[in-house]
């Protein structure tokens, strides 16, 4: 006999008098109340055992933990909570579960706790709900693109080029490490490796979808990106994925416009289709957030800050405007920002964005015009020589979420910004071929998935919204 996902018989809307169910044991009680969940949905369903017709072998190996498949009737529940539960009339154990090791105990374990068991801290109600909504964030990014008629683009892993310029990347060798064949002048000698040059895992398939959406009009990429930047904290990672749109003929307005509808449309996608999980999700934040002083407290619930996100158009502020608003600004003013702002060209930290966006404007804000000096080398210079058409996003408890901005198009200024980095123009001979065959304007953005997902979840650690989590010092699993 088939079995029915938990999700289809709590939605069911009568009785049924022959089911199957297969899924985890949450709890037993009684010798009587199974708490089964098989991760369809964040909720239980309650199957009751006729313990009294139940061998005592099978009732025993009722463990949280264990894998059961069951049969009996669906009924209206007797007692609360549940509208339906399952009257058992048959128990298979598929497989048994220790309850003196299990980890994964029915009772409040730490965040630390579960990353060190993150292969089975799904089993949990909070990482199923957080991986639930993970999976239709992904499938909304699709969906977006593809109902928009843009192509999507799979970026190499594997390249030769550093599309940051920030040098912070992992190296990919096939050579021996105790015998390093070296050139004269006793450098590792490249042309002996497997691709015959220096390769390094990618910061970001850009530069490869630049050029695709100079042929193909509008592309996308969604794919693991890599940073061997040792930063051990709540908000890196060394493997993150990353959505990354390219759109020929598209200036910083339009990109603009993109990326806000493109936010909205998949924050409210999740929204319809994850209600249980966010209120959960909520609830649970609304729990944290309580153990903080009152004055440590956010002032948004987490389904008030999506749909803050959802009903606000995001303000749109130069950086120049940005900055005399800190400038001015009372934590400023009084030395409470960890990093005062003193004059034009600072690079804004996350206590500098948030403020701007919960408690200056009470919006999301797009910041834009950033200075050339602390951008990437293939942003569109200003007339001013002193700005680029950069644009970054900033949200509510996260600060930035997008980053982005329209491209330079102009092979002469492009040459001389790669020249005064000191980057190898020969290296991005491909990326230099599409400003010298049909150029033209065009703009794209960069949004890092889990920053979206942390959002989105209202976690406050990224290593929470990602299955297994790669950081300084941790490849486990």
């Amino acid at each position: 006999m088939k079995h029915t996902k938990v999700k289809d018989l709590l939605n069911s809307t009568n009785t049924i008098d022959e089911v199957s169910v297969k899924g985890w044991v949450r709890t037993f009680r009684n010798n009587q109340f199974i708490a089964l969940n098989d991760g369809s949905v964040i909720h239980n369903i309650q199957c009751v055992v006729d313990f009294e017709n139940t061998p005592e072998e099978t009732l025993k190996r009722i463990t949280t933990g264990a894998a059961v498949a069951l049969k009996g009737s669906l009924v209206e529940s007797q007692g609360k909570g549940q509208t339906y539960e399952i009257k058992v009339s048959h128990i298979e154990i598929l497989g048994d579960s220790d309850p003196e090791k299990f980890p994964m105990q029915p009772k409040k374990h730490s965040l630390e706790f579960l990353r060190e068991n993150a292969h089975l801290r799904t089993r949990t109600n909070l990482f199923g709900a957080i991986m639930r909504v993970r999976s239709v964030l992904s499938f909304a990014i699709h969906q977006y693109f593809q109902e928009k008629g843009f192509v999507y683009v799979n970026t190499p892993i594997i390249t030769g080029s550093d599309a940051e310029g920030a040098g912070e990347m992992f190296k990919v060798t096939a050579l021996p490490f105790d015998n390093t064949p070296r050139t004269e002048e006793g450098k590792v000698d490249y042309k002996e490796d497997f691709f015959g040059k220096e390769t390094n895992l990618t910061v970001s398939g850009q530069l490869e979808a630049e050029t695709y959406a100079m042929s193909l009009g509008q592309v996308y990429t969604f794919g693991p990106t890599f940073r061997a930047e040792n930063s051990n904290t709540s908000r890196h990672l060394a493997e993150f994925w990353m959505v990354e749109p390219e759109v020929a003929f598209n200036d910083l307005d339009a990109n603009m416009d993109l990326a806000e509808d493109f936010i909205q449309y998949v924050i409210k996608y999740a929204m319809e289709r994850c209600e249980d999980d966010l209120k959960f999700l909520d609830e649970r934040l609304a729990a944290e957030e309580k153990q903080k002083p009152q004055n440590e407290r956010s002032e948004m619930g987490l389904l008030e800050k999506l749909q803050f996100v959802l009903e606000n158009n995001f303000k749109r502020v130069s950086y120049t405007e940005a900055i005399d608003i800190l400038k001015n600004s009372k934590p400023n003013k009084n030395k409470k920002f960890n990093y005062i702002i003193e004059e034009w060209g600072a690079d804004l930290q996350s206590e500098h964005e948030r403020y701007l966006v919960e408690k200056h404007f009470k919006s999301p804000v797009i910041l834009f015009d950033y200075p050339a000096k602390i951008k990437a080398f293939y942003m569109r210079l200003n007339d001013d020589n002193k700005t680029v058409r950069a644009m970054d996003i900033l949200f509510p408890g996260i600060g930035e979420i997008v980053g982005g901005s329209q491209r330079e198009e102009r092979l002469d200024v492009l040459q001389q910004k790669i020249a005064d980095l000191g980057i190898d123009e020969e290296e991005l001979w491909w990326y230099m071929d599409t400003r010298r065959f049909g150029t033209a304007v065009h703009s794209g953005f960069g949004l890092g998935f889990e920053r979206l997902v942390l959002f989105v979840t209202g976690m406050s650690n990224i290593r929470d919204v990602i299955p297994f989590p790669r950081t300084p010092q941790n490849a486990e699993f």
